[in-house]
């Protein structure tokens, strides 16, 4: 299937969700709007035309306090067709909370974990939203634009001289 078919059986099923394209991006990106991703990604991996089988990354992106906004990209994958499909969503970085797909695809467990601790996303519904790189009580989202490490942590020196790498403090 193209991508201008899936693209048309989108918005067949769900008028309005989707935002727009990005024919640059590889793979082709359909710009989804977020409260409707959920039910978007439940068609693209049960329909027996598309059945996008795997999801190969979910990431979450901070677009900066400037823009005011974050985003999520999945990566799909459909195996039996061979068909690659890129999902982006916009959310409002003051509130960036979208619907967990975890039941959808079980590998999104983690990657959803991982967007939440580094960016600050909240899955909603998602089984078990926790930190998984960072320790729970760790301080923030690195991956946020306007992020503040940390100068210790329990003691432990976490901001180094980025000058004079060879110095370090234990």
């Amino acid at each position: 299937m193209t991508f201008e078919e899936i693209k048309s059986l989108v918005e067949k099923e769900f008028p309005g969700a989707v935002t727009g394209e990005d024919l640059n991006a590889t793979p082709n990106a359909l710009l989804v709007d977020a409260g409707k991703v959920r039910e978007v990604c439940e068609l693209l991996h049960a329909d027996e035309s598309t059945y996008f089988d795997s999801l190969s990354c979910l990431t979450g992106i901070d677009n900066g306090p400037e823009a005011g906004t974050m985003e999520v990209a999945y990566n799909l994958y459909s195996i039996p067709f061979d068909g690659h499909l890129s999902i982006r969503c916009v959310l409002d970085r003051t509130n960036p909370e979208i619907a967990s797909v975890c039941d959808i695809w079980r590998t999104a467990n983690w990657h959803e974990r991982e967007a939440y601790d580094l960016v600050g996303i909240i899955f909603v519904g998602h089984p078990d939203l926790r930190r998984i790189l960072l320790p729970k009580d760790w301080e923030g989202h690195p991956l946020q634009k306007d992020y503040s490490e940390q100068e210790k942590y329990h003691g432990i020196t976490v901001v180094y001289d980025r000058e004079d790498n060879n110095k370090q403090s234990f």
